[in-house]
């Protein structure tokens, strides 16, 4: 069984909940403020490590508050955090987020995150077999070194690369997976897409996108489910409607799913449709870090059919 290395961001997030959002220029009440554990890469270890992936996060926290509890949190969760580094030159990493009529808007202040560096993961003992994951809330260059670390070790390399930013050929050339939306993939394909467009469409998007023949990637479209280019093979798997509370950190909870099943040798389809099931948990549940579902919580919905 491989092991799942994570490089990426780690928040506090600060969630607001209202009844609807806020127009430009606009104060409405809101309900409650709440504080959980965030950032996409630990939302995505803490998601690999409850559904029993070996798990290692690498990033960084301020010596703050915020730092202490995230640390915490993420070591109770049973996750290896050798290699997540205190800097007293930033805080640690806060999202300001507002949940309303249970879709969210997110302001991301990297803090820290930002100071994640090419020596922070030179140092990760990668070995074949391994998952090598990450995001966009820490520098490109980082993830580059990261991931090129990864694949002369024989790991697989997984990227989410949201929030969307443009990325050179060379970084996309680097990755195995790549998970993201339909937005996400419209923004670096050059072409405009939403949630209403058919399959055929998409799977088109993403074969201009694709840098290698063996490349694969996943498009996740919520209720109607995940989409997968693999090489040449494309196929779909089935979403799963349920009542949503809070979308957050609910492609987190997919990547950091898949990463487990894939470090346990599972097949892609198969391991897609776990982590759409373990997804469809994490939206029944406020929070991001917290909402992340155990391997027999998902075990419970796939049998459930």
């Amino acid at each position: 069984m491989g092991r799942v290395f994570v490089a990426g961001s780690i928040n506090m997030d600060v969630v607001a909940t209202a009844d609807r959002h806020p127009r430009v220029g606009e104060t409405v009440a809101g309900r409650q403020v709440l504080y959980f554990p965030g950032g996409k890469g630990a939302n995505q270890a803490v998601a690999a490590a409850r559904l029993g992936a070996w798990t290692t996060l690498i990033g960084r926290l301020g010596k703050d508050s915020f730092g202490a509890e995230l640390k915490a949190f993420l070591g109770d969760q049973g996750i290896d955090l050798g290699y997540v580094r205190e800097t007293a030159e930033a805080h640690t990493g806060t999202a300001i987020i507002t949940v309303a009529e249970a879709d969210n808007t997110i302001v991301v202040i990297p803090g820290a995150n930002g100071l994640v560096s090419a020596d922070d993961v030179g140092v990760v003992p990668l070995l074949q077999g391994d998952v090598a994951v990450s995001q966009f809330e820490i520098p490109l260059p980082t993830i580059a070194a990261f991931f090129q670390r990864a694949r002369g070790a024989g790991a697989t390399t997984v990227l989410n690369p949201a929030p969307a930013q443009k990325m050179s050929p060379e970084l996309l050339a680097l990755v195995d997976i790549l998970v993201l939306n339909e937005t996400e993939l419209g923004f670096l394909a050059g072409r405009e897409l939403s949630d209403d467009d058919e399959s055929a469409k998409i799977i088109a998007v993403a074969r201009r996108l694709q840098a290698r023949a063996d490349q694969t990637i996943c498009i996740t479209l919520g209720r109607r489910g995940v989409l997968a280019l693999a090489g040449q093979e494309e196929f779909a798997v089935p979403g799963r409607v349920v009542t949503a509370v809070d979308t957050t950190g609910a492609g987190d909870c997919f990547v950091g799913a898949l990463a487990s099943q894939l470090a346990d040798g599972v097949p892609l389809r198969t391991a897609l449709a776990f982590a759409n099931a373990a997804a469809s948990i994490s939206v029944q549940r406020m929070g991001a870090g917290p909402s992340m579902p155990t391997a027999a919580e998902v075990a419970a919905v796939l049998s459930a059919g």
